[in-house]
């Protein structure tokens, strides 16, 4: 039994194709079988059932694989305990982020990062809450930037920091004449959400305590991908919406006008990094952490953890 044979087989069972995990290994898709058959032979076992499209584990090879995923994670923090000791930060880091933190967040500490690490080569994807979930369960990324509390079984999280979360209003609305807003001050009607799928969709709906927004009053249906297309919506309509307190860092002078907080105690959302219970490259892992922490304005940085906002399905 080998290092390489147990990576293969966690291959296959990561793309549930030998091509692709040969593809993915650098190796030829015989190169491959051949050792994973080998494999089988010397512990006398089937460990994947080849009659099946996608390939599938047996009901032996699913804790064999398991094993074989935490041999290689200990043999990887082996690697990376030497590394530490001789004082170097290297490696690949694959990071999925929520597409309502990514034009927010990765400005501040990417560069800052790549500059202070040019050794670390850091991959970055926009992905939502449920992929990254699942993504960092088939080994696919190494961590996760979202929104936490997650409450997913053998999901560690790390939490950076707290987010308000402020409310944007359109000068038509009535809400723009208050200082601080009430949940109950949002007329269900004239509020802007995100798309099915965004986790900050079901934070809003719960905030709010919305079951079901009706717009069948309206001429109009439109549900965004993005906060950045909310505020368009909302400065050019009688509307109203929700932002995270990082959206507002770097708006203009009118826009800011359009913002409004809500009374204290102010919501929040919980921005945490998120990691496999057998996550390897602790050490990046670490530094990531620290360089984001480093960036983030001190005023969020101080935001208390109360009045946070549960992420729960509100519609």
């Amino acid at each position: 039994m080998t290092f390489v044979q147990l990576e293969y087989i966690v291959a296959v069972d990561t793309w549930r194709h030998f091509a692709t995990a040969a593809e993915n290994c650098f190796v030829t898709q015989p190169t491959l079988s051949m050792q994973i058959q080998k494999l089988e032979e010397e512990l006398d076992v089937k460990i994947f059932d080849r009659s099946k499209q996608p390939v599938v584990p047996t009901e032996a090879g699913i804790e064999i694989i398991e094993q074989a995923r935490m041999i290689i994670a200990q043999k990887n923090n082996l690697l990376e305990n030497i590394q530490h000791k001789k004082r170097t930060v290297t490696g690949e880091l694959r990071i999925g982020i929520i597409p309502t933190l990514a034009p927010y967040l990765l400005p501040l500490f990417v560069q800052p990062f790549t500059k202070k690490y040019p050794e670390v080569r850091l991959v970055v994807h926009e992905m939502m809450t449920e992929l990254i979930v699942t993504r960092l369960r088939e080994g696919k990324i190494d961590a996760g930037i979202l929104v936490t509390p997650l409450q997913e079984p053998g999901i560690k999280e790390l939490v950076l920091f707290y987010e308000e979360l402020m409310v944007y209003v359109s000068r038509k609305n009535k809400v723009y004449q208050k200082t601080y807003v009430l949940p109950q001050d949002i007329d269900p009607n004239k509020l802007w959400i995100l798309e099915e799928g965004h986790c900050f969709r079901s934070q809003i709906a719960n905030l709010c305590e919305l079951q079901k927004i009706s717009k069948e009053s309206s001429q109009f249906d439109y549900e965004a991908g993005s906060i950045e297309t909310l505020r368009r919506m909302v400065e050019m309509n009688d509307g109203i919406t929700i932002i995270p307190e990082l959206a507002t860092l770097d708006m203009p002078q009118r826009q800011t006008q359009l913002v409004r907080h809500f009374k204290k105690p102010a919501p929040m959302r919980e921005v945490s990094l998120v990691v496999h219970r057998n996550f390897v490259k602790k050490s990046l892992i670490d530094v990531l952490k620290n360089e984001i922490l480093a960036t983030i304005p001190e005023k969020i940085v101080k935001n208390k953890a109360s009045n946070v906002i549960g992420i729960e399905a509100g519609l």
